[in-house]
């Protein structure tokens, strides 16, 4: 079934699938391409979807208008000024400073990543840049997973942050306590980081993917759910370096 959200002067078309595991509430998913999908329990009436979707329409709109503005700014990567790159969620313009007795330094500035480099080509921009993501990413997982941690009762200390490149995950959590994360996540909008060390801090209590495990999810973040969705539909943009 395809129907038609409308929202001020906007509209989306919609398309509707039956899933027998929903038993109530409906599922929304905006993907990169800015396709909606909506996925409702067996047998659900037209107009109670129709109302489901409206009611989120606000929350719609802004997730399309989102993954269009990304899909417009992440590609391609040439490392040169004027080109967008993401941090916590924010696209920030790139300037080349290229002087040959330069270090190799970022500074993010009113909105922009103003990079320094004796060479100023890609390769140096690229080495840059990674270096910096890696050093933001390092500090703010610390500093975030510390203050999470203090609000879990399950967590007395928390855990320190190892960082590692993956190509298809955003975090682990070791039999140990150990966690690792993605510094590509720290691309991503700050709820969505908030949901992954959220995930890997639960996995200290849960160490499996049990309804146990869910229920301190939902207890701490009741809109995860949410949070994983959109960082699932940005993997493919977020992972590009």
């Amino acid at each position: 079934m395809r129907l038609t959200l409308r929202y001020g002067s906007k509209s989306a078309e919609y398309d509707v699938r039956e899933s027998a595991r929903l038993t109530a509430k409906l599922r929304i998913h905006v993907e990169p391409s800015g396709a909606l999908v909506v996925e409702a329990p067996v047998g659900t009436p037209e107009n109670k979807i129709r109302a489901g979707v409206q009611k989120r329409a606000r929350w719609i709109m802004d997730h399309i208008d989102r993954f269009e503005d990304y899909r417009r700014h992440a590609l391609p990567r040439d490392y040169c000024s004027g080109e967008t790159h993401f941090y916590l969620g924010r696209r920030h313009k790139l300037k080349i400073i290229a002087e040959p007795s330069a270090m190799r330094s970022v500074r993010l500035i009113a909105g922009r990543l103003e990079v320094s480099a004796p060479v100023g080509d890609a390769d140096d921009i690229k080495l840059a840049l990674q270096r910096w993501y890696r050093q933001r990413a390092l500090s703010y997982f610390n500093l975030r997973t510390a203050r999470l941690a203090a609000e879990l009762p399950w967590v007395e200390i928390a855990p320190p942050v190892k960082l590692l490149k993956m190509k298809r995950y955003w975090g682990s959590c070791s039999p140990h306590g150990a966690i690792t994360l993605n510094p590509a996540l720290i691309k991503a909008p700050v709820h969505c980081v908030e949901y992954v060390l959220l995930h890997e801090l639960c996995h200290l209590a849960e160490h499996n993917h049990s309804p146990r495990f869910y229920a301190l999810l939902d207890r701490h973040m009741p809109e995860w759910r949410e949070a994983k969705d959109e960082l699932d539909s940005l993997s493919e943009m977020l992972l590009i370096v």
